[in-house]
């Protein structure tokens, strides 16, 4: 018998939008068969919208990728090993299992899909082909991100090792026997930058918000992750600070922080993937599900860890207190996080009594905040005070934008203001939304995990680690490399 492989990447190109009903559909009849040509930017559009619910799932910006960077960042631990995906914690990953495929899976196919809609676009000619010029940002920014997601789960930190293994670079729908090789991590970096560039010339007429949609600044956004990771700190700073300076978006008062969590696409929302009612409500797989406390033996996969409690206790008056809920551990542990359900106020049953943003009936159905200002005015605060004419004092002032948060710590000042007082605050604005492990890795600074909290014996990591730990980036699935031999001595090290 003949047995036939084909590579995830390859599959996914072959079913690029093989499927209207299973991927376009955001509401009934407003969708495009994707045989045809586009037929205007309200087609275009809507490929955009099923791509955004693409990108919503629990193996991406649903659920996993967030848990991926504050599980392995240390500031989540595990009540109870055996609960759901405590492998992130554990590390307990290898080629064979464990491995986390999904996230090369799903990310190809946002790629692949992204490249068929791309595709169709430069086919249009002439002056019709300006109407599409919105959609044609989005795209090529959205493609950006989905390579630097790929390339820090799968390849080493751009400043660690940049001409090391990075992931496959497809920007076209390749035929069925495509077999790609790992570019290197510059080569991915390099296409980020170029796909990133190309897409903010074409969002130049976006500048106003546009609720669930990349814009101009969501593209500049993007653009100040991608430059800080790199270390090219002139250029973190100067989008940042585009970001800021155009008063599009402002900053949470302290007495609207919290509700913010219960609200649509608030003032912060930079990039916020819609969570549309009855039709894309994650559930028992959804983010705040994992977080809530453990009740009536559902959820409350991962807590807060002590090391991020003790950030927090620095201030008993910190609004961030306000989406921190008591976990199963004790009456007074506020290890539960609330901010992907909108409240802490829960029951024993699905839905959950909560809030959330769309009312009560289905709370798990809350908006994915990708980008907000916040996070923009921390990496303004770290670029600017590293870039090559440092300025502690912008530095100072753009910290303490955030960590007013925190209304009985003092102010920081420019002999005050440094990296570790910027991750710090970072860590306690930011914290569930999938940021924390990245920076560590970034700048190499130790991870040290709350294994103590419950006397966890955890074998297959150390209780801390950096860069040198070589489980530190995901393994190619075993499955892709069987699939696709041009893979077979591409390998991570220590898989």
């Amino acid at each position: 018998m003949k047995i036939i492989k084909i590579s995830i990447i390859t599959a996914a190109l072959l079913t690029s939008f093989s499927s209207c009903k299973d991927f376009l559909d955001v509401e009934p009849g407003n969708s495009v068969d994707a045989n045809t040509p586009l037929n205007g930017a309200d087609d275009a559009r809507n490929r955009i919208n099923g791509l955004n619910r693409l990108i919503a799932s629990p193996s991406y910006y649903g659920r996993n990728f967030e848990l991926y960077g504050e599980v392995k960042g240390g500031d989540l631990t595990v009540f109870s090993q055996g609960r759901g995906l405590d492998q992130l914690y554990s590390f307990n990953q290898d080629a064979e299992t464990n491995n986390f495929s999904g996230f090369w899976s799903q990310i190809y196919n946002c790629i692949a899909q992204t490249n068929d809609v791309l595709e169709k676009i430069d086919q249009v000619s002439g002056t019709t082909k300006d109407q599409y010029a919105n959609a044609e940002g989005q795209l090529l920014t959205l493609r950006a991100l989905f390579y630097f997601d790929l390339v820090r789960l799968y390849g080493k930190s751009y400043t660690h090792d940049k001409t090391s293994k990075g992931v496959p670079i497809i920007t076209n729908s390749a035929s069925h026997d495509t077999k790609p090789a790992r570019a290197t991590v510059d080569e991915v970096y390099i296409q980020i930058l170029k796909d990133l560039k190309a897409g903010q010339k074409l969002l130049e007429g976006s500048k106003t918000a546009d609720n669930g949609y990349i814009n101009y600044y969501a593209n500049l956004a993007i653009q100040s992750r991608v430059y800080l990771t790199m270390a090219d700190y002139d250029n973190a700073y100067s989008t940042a600070d585009e970001i800021i300076s155009s008063n599009v978006y402002s900053l949470y008062a302290n007495e609207k922080w919290a509700s913010s969590w219960a609200s649509m696409y608030g003032s912060e929302s930079i990039y916020e993937l819609g969570i549309n009612e009855g039709e894309a409500d994650l559930g028992t797989a959804s983010l705040g599900y994992y977080l809530m406390k453990r009740t009536g033996g559902q959820g409350g996969m991962f807590y807060a860890s002590d090391y991020y409690l003790n950030r927090m206790k620095e201030d008993n008056n910190d609004v961030r207190w306000a989406i921190l809920g008591n976990d199963e551990s004790s009456d007074t542990r506020k290890g539960a996080v609330y901010k992907n359900l909108g409240s802490v106020n829960t029951n024993t049953s699905l839905p959950l009594n909560s809030l959330g943003d769309k009312g009560n009936t289905n709370n798990t159905a809350v908006n994915i905040k990708v980008v907000r200002l916040s996070e923009i005015y921390l990496i303004a605060a770290e670029a600017v005070l590293k870039k090559a004419t440092s300025n502690p004092v912008k530095a100072a002032e753009l910290l303490n934008a955030i960590s007013k948060r925190s209304p009985n710590r003092l102010p920081f000042t420019a002999a005050t203001v440094n990296e570790d007082a910027i991750l710090k605050e970072k860590s306690k604005e930011l914290f569930g939304e999938g940021h924390r492990y990245w920076d560590m890795i970034r700048l190499n600074k130790k991870i040290t995990f709350n294994d103590d909290f419950q006397e966890l014996t955890i074998k297959t990591r150390p209780k801390e680690i950096d860069r040198t730990f070589e489980k530190y980036i995901l393994p190619i699935p075993q499955a892709e490399i069987n699939a696709n031999p041009t893979l077979k001595d591409q390998q991570n090290p220590g898989y």
